[in-house]
């Protein structure tokens, strides 16, 4: 009988679910909204993942009890044992007869961008947490604190940098550059602390909306804005740090160090790119574009868990 498995890429503003064949390449996909706990109830995140997992089994005409084993990445998993717990439990329950191996959504996106081999994978999408495995098979992680406590270097604090650096910007405490023009027009600003108000009701309680203002820190930086290009060095100097203390607690057997990543904050490119590779590169480690993308790595855990 031909093996299939399933694999969920879950996050903070999307969740990715795929059935594959044992080559781990997606054959069927859906898509729905994030799956974090941290934003939406427990019962509404579980339920997003089983009906996602029960949708895209029926779409490519097999049935859970056909699956080898499913490989499902979780935000915020591992942070709280009770929550692991009760999420495994009901993940379980609802997808028997499959096997059921849950992860940190981080791991699936190392899984994919260094292909399970030994290395350390950067995640910088609405947060920042990097994984690495070593030699010996041992996992580790560094950042992954939450907006409130971390995430230095992630879409949402390149947003938030860029909202303080637009105040600066607007009444004279940094000279003015194209971050300025550019959120006056997006926001069709009258005046610049109308910004306030919008920022209040649209952006304070939405982490992926403050996420989203990066894409205007790009704009800016690419059309010359000194001072947000000194906010995308800044980010890199923080993943940098997480893939330094990945370097010193973990065992690699290779010389340089492959670093991977993964995220929309690099969907600026060379923006980010330049200068974390710089950064990296100090450390002895080495910057490598994906390999293969977070679904695929969450189809090859399961392929490596239950295959």
């Amino acid at each position: 009988m031909e093996k299939w498995y399933v694999g969920v890429d879950g996050g903070g503003t999307k969740t990715e679910i795929a059935v594959s064949h044992a080559d781990g390449v997606p054959i069927k996909t859906v898509l729905y909204p994030t799956c974090s706990y941290r934003s939406i109830p427990m019962e509404e995140a579980i339920s997003r993942v089983v009906n996602g997992i029960r949708e895209c089994v029926d779409s490519a005409g097999i049935s859970l009890a056909d699956c080898a084993g499913c490989c499902i990445g979780m935000p915020s998993y591992g942070e709280n044992q009770e929550n692991d717990k009760i999420i495994m439990a009901e993940m379980e329950k609802a997808l028997a007869p499959m096997p059921i191996y849950l992860v940190n959504d981080g791991e699936v996106g190392w899984a994919g961008s260094l292909a399970c081999e030994e290395g350390i994978h950067v995640v910088s999408g609405t947060g920042a947490i990097a994984f690495g495995r070593d030699k010996n098979q041992t996992f580790d992680r560094s950042g992954g604190w939450g907006y409130f406590m971390g995430d230095e270097g992630s879409c949402y604090w390149v947003g938030l940098e860029a909202m303080h650096l637009f105040a600066k910007q607007a009444d004279g405490r940094v000279p003015r550059g194209a971050l300025y023009d550019i959120v006056t027009e997006a926001f069709a600003l009258k005046d610049a602390y109308q910004l306030i108000d919008i920022a209040m009701a649209d952006f304070v309680t939405h982490r992926d909306r403050v996420a989203d203002f990066q894409r205007y820190a790009m704009q800016a930086a690419l059309a010359g804005d000194e001072s947000v290009n000194a906010v995308y060095e800044a980010a890199a100097d923080e993943l940098t740090s997480l893939v330094n203390a990945l370097k010193t607690r973990l065992e690699f057997s290779v010389d340089r160090i492959p670093v991977s990543y993964s995220g929309g904050l690099f969907r600026s490119e060379e923006l980010i790119l330049k200068p974390l590779r710089e950064r990296v590169e100090a450390l002895g480690c080495e910057l490598q574009a994906p390999k293969r993308s977070a679904i695929e790595g969450a189809l090859l855990l399961a392929m490596e868990k239950f295959g």
